[in-house]
């Protein structure tokens, strides 16, 4: 049997059309290096092989006829356990809540299914995404694929681990504080939030001002071929966006200069010193590809408060009966933060809710003078296992030391995270690119730009 692994979305899909393998074939391929790597990587909380054949079985036979739908036809992916997949359970990595299979697809799932996509499963979360690393007490620890010991990040963690490891190309996460740009980062690949309500969402998420859904892929490309097939319009989300995503091919062949801010610490961030190095290592590449680049200091204070005022109110509100009745199901660091949480009186919520929205209009005037932001994604690399937050940030919380990538979900602003590097350890490290709102085609422009300027570098893969 061929081996698949590692190839591109759009090597596979090549493949496909030219006959030189099957989709079942790919499938079977992946199911057999699955069963090889879930035991090291614990990436799945569920899995339905059987309705991934029948998928298979029905893109080789639009091959067949000369019907194929797009790229995204008959290639294996993954639906992160916080988005609904009819016939699947949706648990929010919670032993809390049912194991009953769902009756509705989200809307992202909706429209893979439109595109022949063949889903394995779900994939494993912190439970209701609310850690920035990969645990949670319903499936246990997730592993990074550069190093098991190694947390490859949250909430996202099963989708980025299995990206990273070569078992599919491309997985589908979400984001309401960093959790797919946070597992981007430590797994080193390109994991994007496009613009608030670009990616419909439904049914309505526990925290629905703040909830993206969005790709994490191992190349630019592939990550704006997913976008495209999963953004757009949908009724059911009152939040989404009623208008045309910028053509991404288009954007990533843009020659025009850009203005650029680079702030590495934004004010008031603590950075590893190896990956503050390596991010203005990447920033100083990038000021050789026709882009003018500005070092900001300080461009806000810490908005840590107003994003887990939001955050977490949504979620203890969601789970208040089972704070009441069970808590003891719950995972002890996030029972914490949202009996905090749900403890604010009403004027504490609502200060903090006017408080974002002057924060939101700042940042918009700031986006007036560039193109771009950068900042590094994290502050450090890959951590191990067990810990939720990082050596020499016990005075942060357990999403407060992801310290750059909350501030832009209370903006909605789209925003990325580019792998651009990897420590002495072997552990890879992410800039973080934040566009003006609703303009991911500046993020695809400089990433493509980069991602072709450093594409001799070798092709780094994880020895599993």
């Amino acid at each position: 049997m061929s081996d698949f692994s590692f190839k591109s979305l759009g090597d596979l899909s090549t493949g496909l059309n030219q006959k030189a393998f099957s989709a079942t074939e790919l499938l079977e391929a992946v199911i057999t290096r699955h069963d090889q790597l879930e035991p090291r990587l614990n990436m799945f909380c569920h899995v339905d092989f059987d309705a991934a054949r029948v998928s298979a079985r029905a893109s080789d036979e639009r091959i067949r006829r000369g019907e194929r739908i797009g790229v995204l036809d008959g290639i294996p992916t993954s639906i992160k356990d916080l988005i609904a997949v009819r016939d699947m359970p949706q648990r929010f990595g919670s032993r809390a809540v049912s194991d009953a299979p769902v009756a509705q697809d989200a809307p992202s799932v909706e429209r893979l299914r439109k595109a022949g996509a063949v889903i394995l499963g779900k994939s494993t979360t912190s439970e209701f995404g609310c850690k920035a690393v990969g645990d949670s007490p319903l499936t246990g620890i997730t592993r990074n694929p550069w190093n098991p010991e190694k947390t490859p990040g949250g909430s996202s963690c099963g989708a980025a681990a299995m990206v990273a490891a070569g078992l599919v190309p491309y997985a589908i996460g979400t984001d309401g504080g960093g959790s797919v740009r946070i597992p981007a980062s430590l797994c080193g690949l390109f994991g994007i939030k496009a613009q608030f309500g670009r990616v419909p969402v439904f049914p309505t998420s526990a925290t629905p001002t703040l909830a993206h859904v969005g790709p994490l892929t191992r190349n630019v490309e592939d990550a704006a071929t997913v976008l495209s097939v999963i953004a757009g319009y949908d009724r059911r989300d009152p939040a989404t966006v009623n208008g045309p995503l910028a053509d991404p091919d288009v954007a990533m062949r843009d020659p025009r200069r850009m203005r650029v801010a680079w702030s590495p610490t934004l004010g008031y961030g603590r950075v590893d010193p190896e990956v503050a190095q390596i991010t203005a290592n990447a920033v100083a590449t990038i000021a050789g590809l026709d882009v003018d680049v500005e070092l900001v200091d300080h461009v806000m204070d810490d908005p840590v408060d107003l994003w887990a005022a939001e955050f977490y109110a949504g979620v203890g509100t969601k789970l208040r009966q089972v704070l009441l009745d069970a808590p003891e199901r719950l995972d002890p660091a996030v029972l914490e933060v949202l009996r905090i949480a749900i403890s604010q009186d009403m004027d504490s919520y609502y200060q903090k809710v006017f408080e974002r929205y002057a924060f939101r209009e700042k940042m918009r005037q700031f986006f007036q003078g560039y193109d771009l932001l950068l900042t590094p994604t994290l502050p450090v690399a890959a951590f191990d296992v067990g810990h939720d937050v990082p050596p020499g940030y016990a005075d942060k919380s357990i999403v407060s030391w992801a310290t750059f990538t909350y501030p832009f979900n209370l903006t909605g602003q789209p925003a990325a995270s580019l792998p651009v590097g990897m420590t002495r350890a072997g552990l890879p490290v992410g800039l973080q690119i934040v566009a003006p709102s609703h303009d991911e085609a500046a993020i695809f422009t400089l990433a493509a730009r980069f991602q072709n300027a450093t594409s001799a570098a070798p092709d780094l893969r994880p020895a599993l």
